[in-house]
């Protein structure tokens, strides 16, 4: 399983709290890439839903990982 942020991307909009088999079924929906549903396919299903895209890609940036001054907008 490799995600990159432009695959990871296509699940910002999912409807978190998600199991695996409803990430795969917006991921289809949505019409992302290939490579998101192999990713997701790759995924270990216990049953229990993923809160948001950082339990599913722990590397995900989020908007503290960007310098920028709030401020100047």
């Amino acid at each position: 399983m490799y995600w990159t942020l432009e695959l990871a991307s296509h699940l910002e909009d999912a409807p978190w709290p998600a199991t695996k088999d409803e990430l795969i079924d917006y991921a289809i929906r949505s019409g992302a890439p290939e490579g998101v549903l192999e990713n997701l396919n790759e995924m270990e299903d216990d049953g229990e839903a993923y809160e948001s895209i950082e339990e599913v890609w722990p590397d995900y940036p989020t908007k503290d990982d960007f310098l920028f001054n709030e401020d100047e907008y």
